[in-house]
C-alpha cells in the first residue's frame, strides 16, 4: 500500500509539473496582460478628466474666445492676454502628461486607439495661430521627445 500511494504521489507531481505549471503561467501572463491593459485604461480616464477640466476653464474665461477657431487678440486686455497665456500652459503641460504616459513608439492597437485622441486634440489646437505662435515658449523646459513631436504636429498644420 505503501508503495501505491508513493508511486501515486510521483505521478501527480508528473501532472502538475507537465500540466499544471504551463497552465499556471499561461494564465498568470494572461492576468498581467488584463492589468497592464486596466492601468492603461485607468491612466486615459484620468487624462481624459483633465482634459474635461480644462475644458471647463475654457468656459469659465469665455470672453478669451478659446472655442473658437481663431480669435482677436488686438481686442484683448493685458489681463485677458496673461489668462490665456496661463491656460496655453495648463493645456500643454497637460499635452505634456498625456505624451508621457501613453505615447510609445511602438503601440498595441488598444494603445493607438487610445493615444489617437490626444493626437486629434493636439492638431485642434496646433491649427490655431494663437496657440502655434506661443508654441515655442511654452516648449521651453520640457521633455524633448514630445518638443519634437508637438512641433511637428504644429508643422504639419
Amino acid at each position: 500500500m505503501f508503495a501505491f500511494d508513493l508511486e501515486w504521489w510521483e505521478l501527480a507531481s508528473y501532472v502538475v509539473t507537465v500540466i499544471g505549471l504551463p497552465f499556471a503561467i499561461i494564465v498568470f501572463m494572461m492576468e498581467q496582460r488584463r492589468e497592464r491593459q486596466n492601468e492603461e485604461e485607468e491612466i486615459y480616464q484620468r487624462l481624459s478628466d483633465d482634459y474635461a477640466e480644462f475644458l471647463k476653464l475654457t468656459l469659465d474665461h469665455a470672453d478669451l474666445q478659446l472655442t473658437h477657431a481663431e480669435t482677436d487678440e488686438a481686442a484683448l486686455t493685458p489681463e485677458q492676454l496673461e489668462r490665456k497665456e496661463v491656460l496655453f500652459e495648463i493645456l500643454t503641460a497637460l499635452f505634456e502628461r498625456a505624451y508621457i504616459l501613453v505615447y510609445e513608439e511602438e503601440m498595441s492597437r488598444q494603445s493607438q486607439r487610445l493615444w489617437a485622441s490626444w493626437e486629434d486634440f493636439m492638431r485642434g489646437w496646433c491649427r490655431r495661430h494663437d496657440f502655434r505662435r506661443r508654441l515655442p515658449q511654452l516648449l521651453e523646459g520640457e521633455d524633448p521627445d514630445f518638443v519634437t513631436y508637438l512641433t511637428r504636429l504644429a508643422e504639419e498644420e
